[in-house]
C-alpha cells in the first residue's frame, strides 16, 4: 500500500462520518451509499451483532442510535489508516483498514436497545475499524461501550469496578487524530513491535506467574490503561496488575490470543479488532460469577500508544454483555429487574 492510498481511505472514512453525523435521518441511507458497499458486513455490539447490507446498517444501526440522542456528536480521539498483519499465517496481510475511536456525545432523550433514558448528555465510548476495498468501506467492527451507559444512567449490573470508572481521554499528548501522512518507517516498527506483543508475549503465560508474560518489558510503569464498564482505568503498571491482570488470568488461566480481524499501526499507534480474538475456558470466579468451565471468545477492540518502545497509553473494548451471556447471564435482564416497580 502506498501513503497515497492511505491517505485516501482516512479522507473517505472521515468524511463519511463527518457527513453521517450531520445527515437528517431521512438522507442517511442515500448518504450512506457514497461511502459504502450495498452488501457490508457489520459486526457490531451485542445485543445488535452481525448485520448485512446497507439498509440493515441504517435501520438497525444508525437510525435507533440517532433517535435515542437526537444531538448526537463525534468525538474522535484516534484517528489511523494501515495496512493489515492480524493474522500469525499473514492470511489478511494487504487488507487496508481505517480505524478511530472516541465519544459519542449527546442528550439521552429516548431509551437505546432498552437502556432507560435519563435526559441528560452523556458520552458513549466507541471504537470502529473500517476494511476498505475500491474507495468503499466493505467490512466494520464497531462497539459501544454500553455498560458504561448503563452506569452513566444510573443503572448497575456489574459489580463495583476495581478500577476507575468514567475514565476514557483522548490520548495525552493529543496526537492521536492523524489526518496527516506518518513516517512510514515508525509505522513499520509499531506493526512489528504490537505483533510481538500480541502473539509472543501475551500467548506466553505459564498459567501461574504473571511475569511469565513480560508485560513488565512492554507496559512502562505508568501506563494509562483505559479499560472498558465493569473493569475501568488502570493508571500504573501495578493498579493494571492488581486491579484487572490478575483477575482476568485467575478466572480465564488458558487465554490464548487468536487470529485478528485486522491489525494495523501508523506512526506510534496501532490497533486491532478481534471477534473471538482470544479464546479461553471460565475455570475460576470473574466479577462475582463462579466458574462456569464454559468456553468463551472474548469480541474486543484495542489501541496502543507506543514510545521509547513501552506501551504508555491503552484503550480497550471488551464486549462485556456477550462475555457474559456466555456464562449463561443475561445483562440486559439484568438491567430490567433493576428498572421494574417494587
Amino acid at each position: 500500500m502506498t501513503d497515497a492510498q492511505n491517505q485516501k481511505n482516512k479522507r473517505r472514512v472521515w468524511e463519511f462520518w463527518q457527513r453521517l453525523e450531520a445527515s437528517e435521518i431521512s438522507d442517511t441511507a442515500s448518504l450512506t451509499r457514497e461511502f459504502v458497499s450495498e452488501d457490508i458486513a457489520w459486526h457490531g455490539p451485542d445485543p445488535i451483532n452481525e448485520l448485512s447490507g446497507i439498509d440493515a446498517f441504517v435501520d438497525d444501526y444508525w437510525r435507533p442510535l440517532r433517535h435515542s440522542f437526537p444531538d448526537l456528536e463525534r468525538q474522535t480521539h484516534i484517528f489511523m489508516g494501515g495496512k493489515s498483519s492480524g493474522r500469525i499465517d499473514g492470511s489478511n496481510d494487504g487488507q487496508l483498514w481505517v480505524a478511530g475511536t472516541g465519544n459519542f456525545n449527546g442528550n439521552f432523550a429516548h431509551d437505546y436497545l432498552g437502556i432507560p433514558a435519563s435526559n441528560k448528555t452523556v458520552g458513549i465510548r466507541w471504537c470502529e475499524f473500517c476494511r476498505i476495498d475500491e474507495d468503499k468501506i466493505v467490512e466494520s467492527y464497531f462497539l459501544l461501550d454500553l455498560i458504561d451507559l448503563m452506569q452513566q444512567a444510573g443503572i448497575e449490573v456489574l459489580p463495583p469496578s476495581r478500577g476507575v470508572d468514567g475514565i476514557y481521554p483522548p490520548p495525552r499528548a493529543n496526537d492521536g487524530v492523524m489526518l496527516e501522512a506518518q513516517d512510514e518507517q515508525t509505522s513499520a516498527y509499531t506493526l512489528d513491535h504490537i505483533r510481538r506483543f500480541i502473539f509472543d508475549a501475551l500467548n506466553s503465560y505459564d498459567e501461574s506467574e504473571l511475569e511469565s508474560m513480560g508485560i513488565a518489558d512492554y507496559f512502562h510503569p505508568k501506563v494509562q490503561w483505559y479499560g472498558p464498564g465493569g473493569i475501568g482505568a488502570c493508571l500504573s503498571l501495578k493498579e493494571f496488575e492488581d486491579n484487572h491482570q490478575r483477575h482476568w488470568l485467575h478466572a480465564y488461566p488458558d487465554r490464548m490470543v487468536q487470529d485478528l480481524d485486522a491489525l494495523i499501526a501508523e506512526g506510534p499507534y496501532s490497533g486491532g479488532p478481534g471477534w473471538a480474538g482470544v479464546k479461553a475456558t471460565h475455570t475460576g470466579e470473574y466479577l462475582d460469577v463462579a466458574a462456569t468451565n464454559r468456553p468463551v471468545e472474548f469480541n474486543g477492540l484495542d489501541f496502543w500508544k507506543l514510545e521509547n518502545d513501552q506501551y504508555i497509553e491503552n484503550w480497550v473494548f471488551v464486549d462485556m454483555i456477550h462475555l457474559f451471556r456466555q456464562f449463561g447471564i443475561d445483562l440486559f435482564e439484568r438491567m430490567h429487574d433493576q428498572s421494574r416497580p417494587a
